[in-house]
């Protein structure tokens, strides 16, 4: 008997959520994003100390465009950043309407689980408008066990 896949806890969804107007600091990598996800956010975590000693933090969300693979760590900051630290960039992120899937568990599996909700995307016939994806980190990881981490994988909808 083949051994059993192990299942990605990916809802099939998805709901629309409208994603509010941000004030967004960010480390931003381009090129492959097994690569440089991770660097993004090891640079990003080094430099979220020296930013939120000026800012109030509202949030941890990555911004990305698969097309020409742009990738985005960082904060949700509750007013346009002060003393901004080298190496982040800001913008106010304008937000819209999404199509939410939600992961459920290590951030390990946001790789595959990114990959089959954009084929049900697809499937879905879902129309998309060219913006950012988002994947918004909703809890904290820590303080929260790595099973019960909740990760919104999200696509920019018309």
């Amino acid at each position: 008997m083949p051994a059993e896949k192990q299942s990605i806890p990916l809802t099939q969804g998805p709901d629309s959520v409208h994603w509010p107007e941000t004030h967004y600091v960010f480390v931003e990598k381009t090129g492959p994003f097994p690569v440089n996800a991770p660097l993004a956010w090891q640079q990003a975590h080094q430099l979220i100390p020296a930013l939120a000693e000026h800012n109030t933090i509202t949030g941890y969300f990555s911004l990305y465009k698969i097309g020409p693979q742009i990738y985005r760590a960082g904060v949700a900051v509750a007013a346009p950043p002060v003393n901004l630290p080298a190496g982040m960039a800001y913008e106010k992120f304008a937000g819209g309407n999404y199509a939410r899937f939600v992961l459920t568990g290590s951030y390990a599996n946001l790789g595959p689980a990114s990959g089959m909700a954009q084929k049900l995307v697809v499937e879905k016939r879902i129309p998309l408008r060219d913006d950012y994806n988002i994947e918004n980190y909703v809890n904290d990881p820590r303080v929260t066990p790595e099973d019960q981490l909740i990760t919104e994988i999200m696509f920019p909808t018309v």
